[in-house]
């Protein structure tokens, strides 16, 4: 678990790489400074050369671990503040629910790969990150803790889940890649009432997909 000055170093210059890139929020900046990226790859070795790229790489399972300029894109576009109410859908690796938490917010997080979550949560545990992870199926969201003030999806949806909009708060935002294939659109949803959403696009983008009514026991 060692973050010495060179991932330091590594960071502060990827963090540059993202601001160049267009993210002027200082906290997402200082976020991705921050969170040592390299501590959550399955690969040590493959970590120790690609970790501070900014890039996405496989984790595992069919997933991966996303890009540092994409996590701070989903992260600015939240608008987060502290003690808000987060819910994630896709845990992963746990490098973007590890980036919200620098923000001082109550994080709720799905994953549906069971290897993946039981892997996660020894990981989220060792780094004293403050979540609250749960194995199950992202499209459902978390009722029973709902409403949330913001909500995050990092896989591609077909469509947006009827269930994540019922459970964000009105005035709340949600950030979702949307789209079939490869590519999806990255969307801002921002609840204005019960019924009325505003709805923006933020450039096209590359996820896993968000499998329905789905959860892997491998």
């Amino acid at each position: 678990m060692e973050d010495n000055y060179k991932h330091k170093g590594l960071r502060k210059k990827l963090a540059e790489i993202v601001k160049n890139k267009g993210i002027l929020n200082s906290a997402v900046l200082e976020a991705i400074e921050t969170v040592p990226r390299h501590l959550f790859f399955s690969d040590s070795a493959f970590a120790y050369i690609h970790a501070y790229d900014d890039k996405a790489f496989p984790i595992g399972s069919g997933q991966t671990i996303s890009q540092p300029y994409t996590v701070a894109l989903q992260t600015e576009l939240l608008e987060l503040n502290s003690g808000e109410k987060v819910l994630e859908i896709g845990t992963g690796s746990g490098y973007q629910t590890a980036v919200l938490a620098c923000f001082g917010v109550k994080i709720y997080s799905i994953e549906r790969v069971k290897t993946l979550y039981d892997k996660t949560r020894v990981l989220m545990a060792k780094l004293k990150i403050q979540a609250k992870l749960f194995y199950g199926d992202g499209y459902l969201g978390l009722p029973t803790f709902a409403p949330f003030d913001k909500i995050i999806a990092t896989a591609g949806a077909p469509s947006i889940p009827p269930a994540l909009l019922q459970q964000l708060k009105i005035g709340g935002i949600m950030v979702i890649p949307v789209g079939e294939g490869s590519e999806q659109i990255m969307k801002r949803i921002i609840k204005k009432s019960e019924n009325e959403y505003v709805t923006e696009e933020h450039g096209v983008c590359r996820f896993v997909p968000m499998l329905e009514k789905r959860v892997e026991e491998k």
